[in-house]
C-alpha cells in the first residue's frame, strides 16, 4: 500500500466515484461483509478495512434459524455444518421436548466470515486487509480517516463510514457512541453423548449458575458445542467447569467471546461534518437479547444500514428489527429474575398446544410467537409479569 495520496488518485482513475464518496466498511465481521456485498451491489463504492492480515477467524459453533438460510441464499450453505429439529429443555427434575417444523442450522464462523468475504469482492467491494483504523474526524467533503496500514500512518477519506468492529467498536467511541454492556459466553467442544440425538439441542436452565442458560449444539454425530452465557467472566467460567464434571464431559477445544446486551435501541446513525457513520452488527448491540443470539439480528441490522445508505437516510428494516429487539428484551425482563421453581412453572405449563406454537413459529418472529404462545397458554402471562415485577423490585 503506497502513500494515501497516490492510492487514492489511482482509485479515483480506476472506479469513478471513490475517494470521498466512498463508503468505508472498518470491520470483517459477518455484519460488516454483508452491508459491503449489499451496498456494492447497489452501485456504491465500497471498501472494507480489516485489521488483520487475512480472515482467518477463530472457530465458534452457533445456532441460527431457518431465517438465516433466506438472507445468505445459496452461499450459506458453505458454512451450514448441521440441522437441528427438536430442543429439550431441563430444569430441575423436570423436561419438555419442542420439536421444530423448519430446522435451525449449525454454523461454524470460521466458514461463514470467509463466504462473506467472497460474496462482498463478487459484489465489487474492495478488501484492505492489515490496515487498523486509529480515527475519524470531519473533511470538507465528508469524513477522514486516520487508519496504519503495513506500520504506516495514513489519511482516508469517504463520504460515509460504517462502524462492523464488533461490541468494542473503536469507531462507535471515537464517534461519540457510549460504550456497550457485555456479557461472556464460554463454549467448550465435547464429544456428543452417546443418549443426546445430532438432531437435538439440549438447554438447561440452571438459574443458581447464570440468569441465561446452558446449551449443548451437536455439529456431527461424533462432537457438540457445550456453552453458557454469564455475568462475570470467573464465576461463569468456574459454574462451567462444574457443569462440564457434573455431565462428565471433557472439553476437545475451547471457543469464547464477549457478547453485547441489548438494554434499548442504539441509534445507528450520526452526522459528523458533512458524512455520517452507522453501526452494524454488535457495535449497535443488534443481538436477541432473550438468548444472546446476533447473526440474524446483525444480518438484519447491515440489510437496514444498507437501505439507509442506497435509500438517502430511509429504511423499513430498521424500525422492524428495532421493534423486533424489544420484544427480546421485554422477555429477558421477565426472564432474567426467575429462580429455579418458576423455571419448574414454565415448563410444566408448555403443554401439546403450547409446545406447538414454539415449533412453528421461530425466535426471530418473537412477537408473533410471545402472542401466540400467551394465547394457547394464558397462565404464561401470570408467570412473566411475576418476572417483572421481581426485576423491579430488585432494582427499586
Amino acid at each position: 500500500m503506497g502513500s494515501t495520496k497516490t492510492l487514492e488518485n489511482t482509485e479515483a482513475q480506476l472506479r469513478p466515484g471513490r475517494g470521498a464518496q466512498e463508503i468505508i466498511v472498518v470491520g470483517g465481521s459477518a455484519a460488516g461483509l454483508f452491508t459491503a456485498a449489499r451496498v456494492a451491489r447497489g452501485g456504491r463504492s465500497v471498501r472494507v478495512l480489516e485489521s488483520k492480515p487475512q480472515f482467518q477467524p477463530p472457530a465458534r459453533t452457533l445456532i441460527v434459524t431457518d431465517h438465516f438460510r433466506n438472507q445468505m441464499g445459496v452461499s450459506a450453505r458453505e458454512s451450514i455444518i448441521n440441522e437441528i429439529r427438536r430442543f429439550e429443555l431441563f430444569t430441575d427434575g423436570r423436561s419438555a421436548q419442542v420439536a421444530l417444523s423448519k430446522p435451525d442450522l449449525i454454523i461454524e464462523r470460521s466458514r461463514l466470515i470467509p463466504a462473506l468475504a467472497r460474496e462482498a469482492q463478487q459484489a465489487g467491494a474492495a478488501l484492505s486487509f492489515d490496515t487498523r483504523f486509529l480515527g475519524i474526524g470531519a473533511h470538507a467533503r465528508g469524513l477522514q480517516l486516520a487508519v496504519e496500514s503495513g506500520g504506516k500512518r495514513e489519511e482516508l477519506h469517504a463520504h460515509s463510514v460504517v462502524g462492523a468492529d464488533g461490541a468494542a467498536s473503536r469507531v462507535a467511541r471515537a464517534s461519540g457512541w457510549p460504550p456497550i454492556e457485555t456479557v461472556p459466553l464460554v463454549q467448550a467442544i465435547v464429544r456428543l453423548p452417546k443418549d443426546c440425538p445430532p438432531d437435538t439441542t439440549r438447554v438447561w436452565f440452571v438459574p443458581d449458575d447464570t440468569p441465561y442458560f446452558y446449551w449443548l449444539i451437536p455439529e456431527s454425530p461424533q462432537r457438540g458445542a457445550l456453552g453458557v452465557i454469564g455475568e462475570h467472566g470467573s464465576d461463569t467460567k468456574r459454574c462451567f467447569e462444574r457443569f462440564l464434571e457434573k455431565k462428565q464431559l471433557e472439553p476437545l477445544e475451547w471457543q469464547g467471546a464477549r457478547i453485547p446486551v441489548y438494554r434499548g435501541w442504539v441509534p445507528v446513525r450520526r452526522q459528523i461534518g458533512n458524512g455520517e457513520v452507522y453501526l452494524v452488527g454488535d457495535a449497535a448491540a443488534q443481538v436477541k437479547v432473550s438468548t444472546v443470539g446476533g447473526i440474524v439480528t446483525g444480518f438484519r441490522g447491515a440489510l437496514g444500514v444498507s437501505e439507509a445508505l442506497l435509500q438517502n437516510g430511509k429504511s423499513r428494516e430498521l424500525a422492524a428489527l428495532r421493534r423486533e429487539l424489544r420484544t427480546h428484551w421485554l422477555i429477558r425482563r421477565a426472564l432474567h429474575h426467575f429462580e429455579q421453581k418458576d423455571y419448574s412453572q414454565l415448563v410444566d405449563l408448555l403443554d401439546a398446544s403450547t409446545r406447538q406454537s414454539l415449533g412453528e413459529i421461530n425466535r426471530d418472529e418473537s412477537t408473533r410467537l410471545l402472542w401466540n404462545v400467551v394465547r394457547r397458554q394464558p397462565r404464561l402471562v401470570l408467570l412473566g409479569l411475576r418476572g417483572l415485577l421481581m426485576g423491579k423490585a430488585e432494582s427499586s
